[in-house]
């Protein structure tokens, strides 16, 4: 019998401790957290059933109805990066068989599609020019056509920088028995949205962006309508189940175990039956993102990305780029800019990083190597980053060939903030 060796070799050396170096990321997210976030993080542990722990959970719940402008019960976190919150939301919600439209305006509504399609969904798909977005009438009309269970949007979508208006959507939806999703992701904390003024029926979002923390807790909410379905298909783990009225076994179960809302509703509520290990220090840093926002108030949170975003967007349009989308619907925590011609915009992306230690971003699909993505979101959301970022990317430009006005970037952005003062 031959003995397996399982002893280090004897020339391994200890990997160095991780050391990251400084950057300012001025992309579309990931930023950079906010420093009471890190903080929060590093907090002691403690036990998932710990009763300080359940009370950390009930002041989350309750902190992102604030950020969210909803009452739902049904509000609570999702261990796991914001495409986690998007699959539990979809794989929850829709039944194989079941019709979903998806409008698709960017990158992200193609995830959508792709998400419900493998939820086994019959996905209608219409779709709009990137940097654009859709009317109303367009909506309306495609809900009666295909008359879905579930429509799936993008609230912003930051491969092309734009937001959905959504205000309207959610009674027509209502009038029609559809469900409303709605991806908050990008948007949540620097635009205004408002779930339960709107109608919509399930929300989900991430902390990487405008709420100023780090990828991997997605916080949900679903509305009672959206509770009664996700409950009709959940079934409690089998380890776990007592055969009786109050835990039947669900014949269209959810076809996710990790994402199965039902059991995550039941995880959060007053059973606190066990489902998964919580992430106590994710949890810890959504708590301490969501109280942030809810200290500052959610309006004068949206104000504060409306100036430093508007500034962004004076600054470079001083450096003489051309912005990219609907001006009417940007975000107003990501600008678009047109790549200049005669210069390699991976290049300029480069020497910013290097000698400015400044994070920028490209993009996707039809719009890789033709903009760039300039964030101004959460921690970042400040004159200083705005004014810094300009001064560098005039530097880039001005290395690079590009005829830029010296000051000119930053002028404008400094113009912009007087005028608001």
């Amino acid at each position: 019998m031959t003995t397996l060796d399982t002893r280090a070799p004897a020339t391994a050396t200890p990997s160095p401790a991780i050391d990251p170096p400084r950057r300012l990321l001025m992309g579309p997210g990931p930023i950079d957290a906010d420093p009471r976030v890190l903080r929060a993080m590093s907090a002691s542990l403690v036990g998932q059933y710990d009763p300080v722990m359940t009370q950390y959970m009930a002041q989350t719940q309750e902190l992102y109805r604030t950020v969210l402008r909803t009452t739902n019960d049904a509000t609570l976190l999702v261990d796991g990066t914001s495409r986690a919150g998007i699959e539990a939301a979809i794989v929850s919600l829709v039944s194989p068989g079941d019709r979903v439209l998806v409008p698709v305006f960017g990158r992200f509504g193609h995830l959508l599609r792709e998400i419900a399609e493998r939820a086994g969904a019959e996905v209608h798909v219409i779709e709009r020019e990137w940097g654009t977005v859709f009317p109303t009438s367009e909506l309306v009309a495609a809900l009666d056509d295909v008359r879905p269970h579930l429509l799936a949007l993008v609230h912003g979508d930051t491969s092309t920088t734009v937001a959905q208006p959504l205000e309207e959507i959610g009674a027509v939806c209502r009038e029609r028995g559809v469900l409303l999703y709605a991806d908050v992701t990008a948007s949540l904390g620097g635009n205004t949205f408002a779930m339960d003024g709107w109608g919509v029926d399930a929300a989900t979002a991430g902390l990487q962006k405008c709420l100023a923390g780090p990828s991997g807790s997605s916080p949900v909410s679903l509305s009672d309508r959206a509770v009664e379905v996700v409950r009709r298909r959940s079934s409690v783990e089998a380890g776990l189940r007592v055969l009786t009225d109050d835990d039947p076994d669900a014949v269209d179960r959810i076809r996710s175990n990790y994402l199965d809302l039902g059991q995550i509703l039941e995880y959060w509520g007053p059973r606190r039956l066990n489902h998964h290990t919580e992430a106590t220090s994710m949890l810890y840093a959504a708590h301490e993102c969501a109280r942030l926002l809810a200290e500052e108030g959610m309006d004068a949170a949206v104000a504060r990305h409306a100036l430093h975003g508007s500034a962004m967007v004076a600054g470079l349009s001083g450096l003489g780029l051309r912005l990219f989308g609907d001006q009417a619907h940007r975000m107003n925590n990501v600008v678009g800019v047109e790549i200049p011609d005669g210069i390699d915009g991976e290049a300029a992306r480069a020497a910013l990083l290097r000698d400015f230690a400044i994070e920028i971003g490209t993009s996707f699909g039809p719009l890789h190597g033709r903009i760039w993505r300039v964030g101004v979101m959460g921690y970042n959301a400040r004159r200083d980053t705005v004014l810094t970022t300009l001064a560098a990317l005039e530097h880039v430009l001005r290395t690079a060939g590009v005829p830029v006005t010296a000051g000119a970037g930053v002028g404008a952005a400094l113009e912009r903030y007087a005028d608001a003062a």
